[in-house]
């Protein structure tokens, strides 16, 4: 049996990243709305996902040049907790165990010069899938 590990970058853009057995095997963006269905296709052993909620300050409105962009900051930012809440959610009815990572611990974002270089994946890829990946990378053979 294939231990699938599955890490998620929640967004309008949501990016997937399967690790199998342990190798990065492939990378996909999904709108929110197939999360569900990718979930209950795949029953990976464990989901590993980027939670926005878990960020104590997640912006700060001095920050923005002015305060329609912080009420655009803030409108997106409920809307990513609330797709973690429907992870979260979903893989507990699934019985699939699930736990979220804060954007900060996640660390930085890699471009794909540099995802290369840590996974050795070179093949297409955009931000989501990479910021996927790295989330799940660190439990990539936590399960035999």
């Amino acid at each position: 049996m294939t231990a699938r590990i599955l890490g998620m970058d929640p967004g309008a853009s949501t990016g997937l990243a399967c690790y199998e057995d342990g190798v990065l095997t492939w990378l996909r963006t999904i709108e929110p709305h197939a999360i569900d269905h990718f979930l209950r296709d795949l029953m990976p052993a464990r989901v590993v996902f980027e939670d926005s909620r878990l960020e104590k300050r997640a912006w700060n409105a001095r920050t923005k040049k002015d305060y329609g962009a912080a009420l655009a900051t803030a409108r997106s930012l409920g809307q990513v907790d609330a797709w973690c809440s429907l992870i979260t959610s979903i893989c507990a009815n699934l019985g699939i165990p699930a736990h979220g990572i804060s954007p900060t611990a996640k660390g930085a974002k890699l471009d794909a010069a540099a995802f290369a270089v840590v996974t050795g994946w070179t093949a297409r890829s955009n931000q989501h899938e990479r910021d996927a990946a790295m989330l799940a990378r660190l439990y990539r053979r936590s399960i035999r």
